[in-house]
């Protein structure tokens, strides 16, 4: 067993970091404050060609995989950004990058892939549905096929960075839920122009007030009538489910490491406030009730980040990686609540002043523990699929 990061995901930490070094609090405390997308950090991002991770190299990418991805999100991340921001790398280089890379067409790779490793395109990625919410396989948004082109009607719900995205991944139900047999039958994926399709009047979405990460807008989307062509399926008609699976598992791992730096730059703002603050003529950490949760949060930390690389390494050995994916997501997201908490009691009333950043991370760190799946989800295929107890549904 090597538990070193190979030289790949460490040059990945080493440039991603040079850039963030540029960008301090104040300037991520800024974004979100003003509900502003963090410009300058893509651009830089871009013109290093940190998009095209992902991406193959005869695309013109650096062909790596989940694993460097997840140490650029984990980086970004601690760098400041915390969960909110650093979802911004999740939906171009992981959704759109990684999923076309395995399940696009020839002629979908060659349009598609050498713009995103540029970032001069953006995706974004649309399953969850209002009357469906975790329940992925009983969404009814439905391609009613017409001659050699589907006719898409639906809604979807949280359908994060709609407004930047040239295309939507967009998950379907081909057949009814209620026929399918089994379940994950009948799922089909589109690529969507969005900016087309929001022009002929058929596509429409509106932003959803949040309380955090409002760096990266939420929005409802309404699919009114969308006529696409066959060519615009990703994957197989009616056998979504193997694309779905290859996004929901890189999306777990993708938040958990997102989770994971935001848990890193809590506890830095956590310890370094310990360290300054004195009361009673010492500083406040070096009293054991300040000292043992930010020392606990680190020991959970680090835990999380071995399971996180484990899961990122076998995605790209093509190796099951359910477990793993929802162990990470599980523990990483609770580090990064229990840091943010400990860092908000570590300042006590000083916490809610707006002149530091805990009451941002503490309202990003809450997202990981109902986004994109809840904890209790994530406890579910824990205990059915691995230790085989019984569902409960």
């Amino acid at each position: 067993m090597d538990f070193t990061l190979p030289e790949s995901a460490q040059a990945v930490r080493r440039g991603i970091a040079d850039i963030c070094s540029r960008y301090d609090m104040d300037y991520w405390q800024r974004c979100e404050s003003d509900k502003r997308w963090p410009e300058e950090v893509w651009a830089e991002l871009a013109k290093g060609g940190w998009l095209g991770l992902a991406v193959p190299e005869e695309y013109g990418g650096a062909g790596q995989g989940l694993l460097e991805l997840a140490v650029a999100t984990e980086t970004l991340s601690a760098s400041g950004s915390a969960g909110g921001s650093a979802f911004m790398y999740v939906l171009t280089p992981g959704f759109g990058a990684l999923t076309l890379a395995r399940h696009g067409s020839a002629e979908q790779k060659a349009a598609l892939l050498p713009k995103l490793a540029t970032g001069e395109i953006e995706t974004c990625f649309a399953l969850t549905e209002p009357d469906a919410g975790s329940n992925s396989l009983a969404i009814s948004t439905f391609a009613r096929r017409d001659g050699d082109d589907f006719v898409v009607n639906g809604q979807k719900i949280w359908i994060t960075g709609v407004q930047r995205a040239a295309w939507m991944l967009l998950v379907t139900r081909t057949i009814p839920a209620a026929q399918a047999r089994p379940r994950s039958d009948g799922l089909t994926v589109f690529l969507v122009n969005v900016p087309e399709a929001v022009a002929a009047g058929r596509l429409s979405y509106r932003p959803i007030p949040k309380m955090g990460a409002n760096t990266t807008p939420s929005n409802m989307v309404f699919i009114d009538d969308l006529r696409l062509p066959a060519s615009s399926v990703l994957g197989e008609v009616d056998r979504g489910a193997a694309v779905l699976w290859d996004v929901l598992n890189p999306e777990r791992i993708l938040l958990a490491a997102s989770a994971l730096g935001g848990a890193e730059v809590a506890l830095r703002v956590g310890v370094d406030y310990a360290k300054q603050r004195e009361v009673f003529g010492r500083p406040i950490g070096a009293n054991q009730a300040i000292a043992f949760p930010l020392a606990q949060v680190k020991a959970k930390i680090e835990l999380a980040r071995l399971m996180l690389h484990k899961a990122a390494w076998s995605f790209d050995n093509r190796l099951p990686c359910g477990t793993e994916a929802n162990i990470a997501k599980l523990t990483a997201s609770q580090a990064a609540w229990e840091a943010a908490d400990a860092a908000f009691q570590t300042h006590g009333g000083m916490a809610y002043s707006l002149e530091y950043p805990v009451a941002r991370l503490l309202a990003d760190a809450r997202i990981g523990r109902i986004a994109p799946v809840t904890e209790e989800l994530l406890l579910n295929y824990l205990a059915t699929q691995v230790l085989g107890l019984p569902r409960s549904f």
